[in-house]
Formats: C-alpha cells, structure tokens, sequence
C-alpha cells in the first residue's frame, strides 16, 4: 500500500476511519468553495522542460501520462500467459545482487549484475534507471518538492531531523568491461536537484532482441523511516535500494505507438513499474540478525567473521526488499494449502512489543491466500513473509513487495474491535497489492487504480464475505457500550469524495488536487466498482475478474483492458462503458434525491355537470355535505377503521430530482395498507414524477433501498416520509456521536 496522506494511507484503518470523518465533514465546509480541475488536466506543474530522448531517440512517457483508453493489443507483453511456458513471466531482466548491511552506520554496499533484454525491434543505445532511494536525499527531490510546493501530505509526514537523510550513490556502472557514462535526467520535468532517474549511455548499443549485462556498485545509505523504507535503532526496512531499470513499452503495449521507456520521477504519491524477471540477492549482516525477504532463502545461512549471508532467489517478480533486525523475536510460521498452488510457507516477522498481533496477521495471511485463491487465481509462489515493524517505526507499515510486505502492530488486539479491524485490513490489504501489483503487473504511476483502487475493491469484499460488517468502537468504548458498525462498503465511502469529486479515478498518481484527491484512488475506485457490482451482479462480477485476471496474469495491463474483460466477460457493453466514462476517465458527481411525497385524498370535484339536459351545478356547501355523508356511512360500515383510511381513494405524487449524473435508480413507494409499487427511473432527464391513485394512502417513497449507488452524495436524502419521522435523524446523530467520541479515544491511545 502506498502513499495516502493526512486522509488516505490504511497504514491502518485507524487513519483512514480518521479520514473517513474528515472527509464528510471537509466535503462539506468546502462544498461552495473548491474548485475541481477538468478532468484529465494536471493539477501540478513543475517549471523545468522535461528530459529529452537519448542518442538513439526513442521517447519517454510524457510527463502527465495518466489512464490509456485504447486496449493493448491481443500480443502485449508476448500475449495471454498459458501455463504451459516454462516460466510465469516473460522474463526480461535478470538481477544478482550481493549486498552488505552496516547496521550502525545504517548503509548497504552493494554490487549488482543487471542483465535486461531488448525485446523491440530497435537498436537500443541508452537506458534508464531508477534510483528512488534518492528521493531521500533533500528538500530538493521531486519526492519531497511536491510535498513542499503542493501543500500534499504523505501518510503521518513523520519529519526528517539532521543525520536520517538518505541516498543511493552509483560507484563504477561497466558494460562488458566498458565504462558506462551516466547522466541525471528528469522526464517528468522536475527540479534539477531531482536525482530519482539516471540514463546510462552504452558503450555497445543493444541489438533488437539481444541482451546485454551492466555491473554496477552502489551505496545506499538509509534514511530513518520516513516514507516506506529505512531505520529505527536495529530495524531496517530496506525498499527501493538498487538501481532498477525502467520499462521500455513496445507499440500496442498500455497505448504506445512507439518504443518508449517508462521512467518517471519518484513523485510524492507514485509507487512503481518493473518488467518481470529473476532476483538472485545475497544479504550479509551481522550475526544475531533474522532477516526476513522476497523471494525463497536457499540452503542454511553462511556465517564468517560475525557476519551472515542468506541468499534469496525468486523468478517471476518485479521487485525485492528485505528486512533486517536484531530485536526480532522468533518468527511465527505457518503452511497454506490450495488447488492450484504450491505449498506456501508463510512467515510473520515482529518485534516482541507487538506479539498479540502475530497469530491475528498469521490467521489474515492464510485467510487471504484462500480468497484471493479462490476469487482471482491461485497464488503461484511458495513464499509469504509478513513483518510487523517495531514501535516508532510505523512508516514502515502498510507496504507491499512481491512474496513480501509489511503490515501493523498493536500491544493489544480484542475482537470486534477497531485495532483488530486495522490489523485484519492492513494485513489483507498488503497481501492483496501481491495479486494487483504483484501477479498483475500494473504502471503504479501512471495508473494507480488498477492497483490501489480494485485491491481496496477486493478487500473489501474479503471483508463482506467474512463477517459483513466492521466495528470501530476502541477497547474502552466498547467496554461502555458504544459500539458502531457499519457495512464495509458503507464505511468506504465516507471517503469517496461524493460531494465534489476533483480527479478521475484513472488519473496518475501525482497529477492530483490534493493529498485528499490521491486518496480517492482508493476509496472511490471501491465504491464505483461496488456500484459497478450492484449493477452487473456479484457472480458476474467476480468471473469477470478472473478473466481480467487469466488474461493479464504476469503482464502490464491498462485501464482500458480492464474494462475491455468486464465488457468480454459480462456481455453488457452499454452498463461497463457507461461506468468507466462517467467514473474512470472522468469525474462526475451522483446526486439523486427524493425531492418531495404527498399522498392526498382524491375527493369530489367542484363545478358543473349535465344532467337530463341541463347543466347542474355543485355548490362548495353541497359539496363538502356529500363528503361529510358519505365520510359517515363509510364510518358506519368500517367502525375499527384506521384514521388514514376512508371512503376516498388516494393520489400520490412522488418527485426524484438529479442533480448529478444519470444512473439507474430504483424508487420504491410504501402504502398503509403494507403494499408498495416499484419503478426504476432510467433516463439521463433531471427529474422524473410518478403518480398512483390507490385505496390507501402512501406511507414512504425510497430510492436505491437496496443501496447499489454508494457513490450517491448523500443517502439521507434517498428517503421521504408523509409523516414526519425523527428516528432517523435520531439514530445518525447518535452513531455520529458514538463514532465521533471513538476517534478521539483512538487518537489520544495512537
């Protein structure tokens, strides 16, 4: 999981309940005051022209690429994997790593044997690398630029003191014994002071089709944990700490038309996009440290001089971190079986200060694996490794590797509670990037829905499956009695951004209007494809996942290939086009409301009439008589009659009022006498009346009672009454108050 700033980083739910509430009450402080910016125009601009090409000319993804509309073409990434190949991916690099931890100093020293393969049909004379670790480097990064220009938060903006900066600084680069000069570059357009992306221009340019090996050394020195990577006295979380090669995309591959490198900037909210390939990594530190890694440790460890190196291998992946620390208690370990897979091994890392969250995150895991199995595909590797990081560590949480990620820790975890939920989501959440990120392959920066967003969308329906609803009450709440519990999907959309949405979903990850904005990448990418659900049906939905899953499994998808296997899998065109138009590549509020009810008597008509040939009036006082008369042989006749019911039939109107985009809604209309009537309004018009003459008189008129639109600004005003009812009112104010009061107890504890 990534980047969500003072609103948005599950870096345990507690921060996103916290944000939730915020939202709602922001949503509405700024409703009149926020201007949103159109859809797909950047929101930030950096002053400085982007990088140019290198010498063999071959382009760089433009500064503000976001969502691809157009499919990629049916042999993307060498087409649909079978299973029959003699490797999940389509390797096209290959990493040998040896690196040495300084656990005082806090650096690695490493050595790495990059081997990449040109797989376009172009001589390839520079290529690009990412060196993220950089982005720690100072002020002036792209990375902690935006945080500073932007006004943009990044998860718990943990500050940097004197001394916890951090770099990675490149030693000797050598193709085939040939130095390789380097350069700097900036294809996004950042600050010079940038240094997240380097060009190597190669001595021997690299044929269509063949392969070349870099050598490179490098040093890192690690920040202290402040954005997903780095120290706390004897942890070290070491993440994005080795010169990684960019993606060249070849024609019909997320929209280009071209080779081109993908190599952008290591913005403040992006995260990131590797080709597929092999890591064979050798980690040496001190004796007395468990170290915890992507990927499968071969053999016994090799111990010598008071140092101990494990060697980690894992094919078919896109990245690797490891963990590293002597405060470690002994690892709880655990086995999942599943058709389809391998045996997983599955192993939990924490420190001794948070053993009651161990079994929790252990249970999670293997929960997970079985979902994800079951739901998607089944998990194809042998390994998981959780780690839990100690206290005053916590930036380290919520973070997700291949085989590997990072979770939450609590001293206490009662069930039914908000710290259990935290500890459930965040495990189930970094577990699933494995799927979304990991299995499927997607760009994190460019279009970070397809990870963040359908990952929150299936974690969500893990927790749906599982209990159906989620407490937020703390410990001590709930030993009082104030316990709220809401729906999954009902607790997301607190913070969907419903009332003045900003960005589209399908938007990259640093061209936002805010911190606030980048965290809908989550949460209204979850409630649209619940509403998307709602809409095509639950089995429908999830066979059309497995097809987006059997078909882009250990390739690169786009947007529009998603939306390309639900349209293929669900044979409704017109409902998944209608949402990824309105939703994905734009940003369009849902606004419907019940605008009014009334249900009166229809009673005799004043006026004339023609009798035998001459017309007859009906005076007011003869008039009201009749009524009066026929009210009291009606009395007569039915003595335990209700007070609403009478010799006169009734007319309701009921008026629906738009004020959003069109959807489908459907309104139901309650009677006394327990009947109802059902329509569905379907139009795009901005406001629809229905009206029913009835024996009886009309009780409630609702819209959407089965709650499929949760992108709906509001759901209080879904309903009216033709009597006045303050139960509801009541009851929010109630649970607003209980969940109010919750969250302060859970800060002042935090």
């Amino acid at each position: 999981m990534p980047s969500i700033s003072h609103s948005m980083k599950v870096s345990g739910l507690v921060a996103a309940v916290v944000a939730a509430i915020a939202a709602i009450f922001a949503a509405v402080a700024l409703h009149a005051n926020t201007a949103p910016v159109a859809a797909g125009a950047p929101s930030t601009t950096f002053p400085g022209p982007a990088s140019a090409p290198g010498p063999d000319g071959i382009a760089l993804a433009d500064a503000h690429a976001a969502f691809v509309a157009e499919p990629s073409a049916p042999d993307a990434w060498g087409g649909p994997r079978s299973g029959s190949e003699p490797t999940l991916s389509d390797r096209v690099v290959n990493y040998d790593i040896q690196a040495t931890l300084d656990p005082v100093k806090h650096t690695v020293a490493g050595q790495e044997k990059l081997t990449w393969r040109n797989r376009s049909k172009v001589e390839v004379k520079s290529v690009y690398l990412h060196l993220y670790l950089n982005a720690f480097e100072g002020e002036g990064s792209t990375f902690l630029s935006e945080k500073r220009n932007f006004g943009f938060d990044f998860r718990t903006d943990v500050p940097i003191h004197d001394g916890e900066w951090g770099h990675i600084q490149l030693g000797k680069v050598a193709q085939g014994g040939m130095p390789v000069t380097w350069t700097y570059v900036h294809p996004d357009g950042g600050p010079d002071t940038d240094h997240t992306v380097v060009r190597f221009d190669l001595p021997a340019p690299v044929p269509a089709g063949a392969s070349t090996t870099l050598d490179i050394g490098f040093d890192d020195q690690l920040p202290r944990v402040i954005a997903r990577t780095g120290y706390f006295g004897t942890f070290h979380l070491v993440g994005q700490w080795f010169p990684k090669i960019a993606v060249l995309e070849l024609p019909g591959e997320r929209g280009a038309t071209a080779p081109r490198w993908n190599a952008h900037e290591f913005h403040l909210h992006s995260e990131f996009y590797a080709d597929y390939g092999n890591y064979d990594v050798k980690l040496t530190v001190p004796k007395g440290y468990t170290v915890g890694a992507v990927g499968e440790e071969q053999g016994a460890p090799a111990e010598a001089n008071g140092m101990v190196t494990h060697r980690f291998v894992q094919g078919d992946v896109h990245d690797f971190a490891w963990t590293a620390d002597s405060q470690t208690a002994p690892p709880l370990e655990g086995v999942y079986h599943g058709a389809g897979s391998p045996e997983v091994k599955v192993r939990v890392l924490y420190p001794p200060e948070y053993k009651a969250s161990a079994a929790p995150a252990l249970k999670a895991t293997i929960d997970s694996l079985a979902y994800f199995s079951q739901t998607l595909g089944p998990y194809p590797y042998k390994t998981v490794t959780a780690v839990i990081p100690p206290y005053n560590a916590g930036e380290a949480g919520g973070m997700e590797y291949p085989t590997f990620f990072t979770a939450e820790g609590y001293t206490e975890v009662q069930p039914d509670t908000l710290q259990a939920l935290a500890l459930d989501f965040v495990t189930i959440h970094e577990f699933g990037h494995g799927y979304f990120y990991g299995i499927l392959g997607s760009n994190e920066f460019e279009e970070p829905m397809l990870d963040e967003g359908l990952n929150d969308y299936w974690d969500l329906r893990m927790l749906r499956e599982r209990s159906g609803t989620v407490h937020l009450a703390t410990p001590f709440w709930k030993s009082i009695g104030i316990d709220p519990v809401v729906q999954p999907f009902e607790f997301e959309r607190g913070a969907a951004g419903n009332f003045n949405p900003s960005d589209p979903t399908g938007a990259n990850s640093w061209d936002r209007w805010s911190s606030v904005s980048y965290g809908t990448v989550y949460f209204r990418t979850a409630t649209a494809m619940h509403d998307l659900e709602e809409r095509l049906g639950k089995a429908e939905m999830e066979k059309a996942f497995k097809r987006y899953y059997a078909l882009w499994k250990f390739r690169h998808p786009g947007i529009a290939d998603l939306q390309a296997a639900l349209v293929e899998s669900t044979g409704k065109p017109e409902i998944v086009n209608a949402a990824f138009a309105q939703q994905v590549y734009a940003t369009q509020k849902l606004d419907d409301r019940v605008d009014s009810l009334s249900s009166e008597e229809v009673l005799p008509l004043q006026g004339t009439a023609l009798e035998n040939g001459k017309w007859v009036e009906t005076t007011q006082d003869q008039l009201e008589k009749k009524i009066d008369e026929q009210r009291d042989a009606w009395k007569k006749q039915h003595p335990d009659a209700k007070e609403d019911e009478g010799p006169f039939p009734w007319r309701t109107v009921v008026k629906l009022r738009r004020s959003g985009v069109a959807v489908p809604e459907t309104l139901v209309v309650k009677f006394a006498d327990g009947s109802s009537e059902t329509v569905v309004w379907n139009d795009s018009k901005r406001w629809a009346r229905y009206i029913w003459i009835k024996p009886v008189k009309a009780v409630s008129a609702e819209i959407d009672p089965q709650h499929h639109n949760y992108l709906d600004v509001s759901k209080l005003d879904d309903t009216r009454t033709v009597k006045a009812d303050g139960s509801a009112s009541r009851r929010w104010t109630a649970d607003l108050a209980a969940l109010v009061q919750t969250l302060f107890s859970m800060v002042a504890t935090l």
